[in-house]
């Protein structure tokens, strides 16, 4: 008998072990609208947040990445993949299109965005930021929101100026918006903005010329998309050899010589993702999750720039940055 029972337990050890081994590892699926290498620092952001929370990626999380490389027309295809892999949850890193394509696809998993500029319930994504009510939840970035504070700030670092020029990519779903926002900001400061869209690379020379042509004393470029991006060096040299104060979106472009920045502090967006994860896996429901909205910032100066373009800086607006170049 002794020997049967030794049996009986060994097999039921080794069920016990082979449903350990079969237990369903949650998997997530990641869609960036940009490349892989611009999005590097965001994923793994949200890789250490996940670590944080105890799911370790290839362990008991497995992570689905794909990329729309800046092309928005590939959301769908790369998102239905997604969908045939019947991931537990989607999430979409940087724009409102991709966001809305992957809703258009499924009303059953729950989709994490993060990185969307737009007005998630003017743009239909969520019922309310409170209670979104469908199965998209996460993050939004207040670019559109943040556009006059931008303008506001330039003119608090730079007084004199009184003309600035907005360089932007027409394919950027909130220009519509911008435009609005920034003309009754510009009003309140007495500032005069002329509007000159980039749809390609090959007309960045072409537009310089006319900005140059029309004498702006300020150079605003309020959102990041693919095309800025990758001439974003470009753009800080018309600015430089213009001797143009500019603004910008993100700190990546006062890093590489642009005067100013300020925007959401974009990794702490992407590391809150884990969150909304988290809860999810746990048996959250979207719906029920509110969407939230950046609570840090980051205003960059950089006085290298500053003193090319013989620009000083305030020390009241100094005092506020939350990051100098020297």
């Amino acid at each position: 008998m002794s020997s049967i029972l030794v049996a009986v337990v060994l097999l039921a050890l080794g069920v016990i072990a082979e449903a350990q081994q079969l237990k369903k590892i949650p998997r997530i699926g990641y869609l960036s609208a940009t490349d892989p290498s611009a999005d590097s620092a965001r994923s793994e952001a949200i890789r250490l947040a996940l670590r944080e929370r105890g799911y370790i990626e290839g362990q008991n999380i497995a992570i689905e990445y794909r990329s729309a490389e800046g092309k928005f027309d590939r959301a769908p295809v790369l998102l239905a993949e997604l969908v045939r892999l019947k991931v537990d949850i989607i999430v979409v890193a940087r724009g409102t299109p991709v966001v809305r394509a992957a809703k258009n696809l499924t009303k059953t998993i729950p989709i994490v965005m993060v990185g969307s500029g737009l007005d998630p319930v003017g743009a239909g994504l969520v019922d309310s930021l409170a209670r979104p009510g469908g199965n998209v939840t996460g993050m939004t970035n207040l670019d559109r929101e943040l556009g006059g504070k931008r303008l506001e700030l330039l003119k608090e670092a730079v007084p004199k100026v009184a003309r600035v020029a907005v360089l932007y990519d027409p394919a950027t779903p909130i220009v519509s918006d911008l435009k609005e926002i920034l003309s009754v900001a510009a009003r309140a400061l007495k500032l005069t903005i002329q509007t000159w869209e980039v749809p390609a690379a090959k007309h960045f020379d072409e537009v310089f010329g006319a900005i140059s042509k029309w004498g702006p004393d300020g150079l605003f470029v309020p959102f990041r998309p693919p095309l800025m991006r990758a001439n974003e060096k470009r753009i800080v040299s018309f600015a430089l050899k213009s001797r143009l104060p500019s603004m910008y979106s993100r700190k990546e472009a006062a890093d590489a010589g642009g005067l100013m920045s300020y925007g959401a502090d974009v990794a702490d967006s992407y590391r809150r993702v884990a969150y909304f994860v988290d809860r999810i896996l746990k048996g959250a429901k979207p719906a029920d999750l509110p969407v939230e909205q950046p609570m840090k910032f980051e205003f960059v100066i950089n006085l290298k720039t500053a003193k090319q373009i013989a620009i000083t800086i305030p020390p009241d607006v100094l005092a506020r940055a939350t990051k100098i170049i020297r």
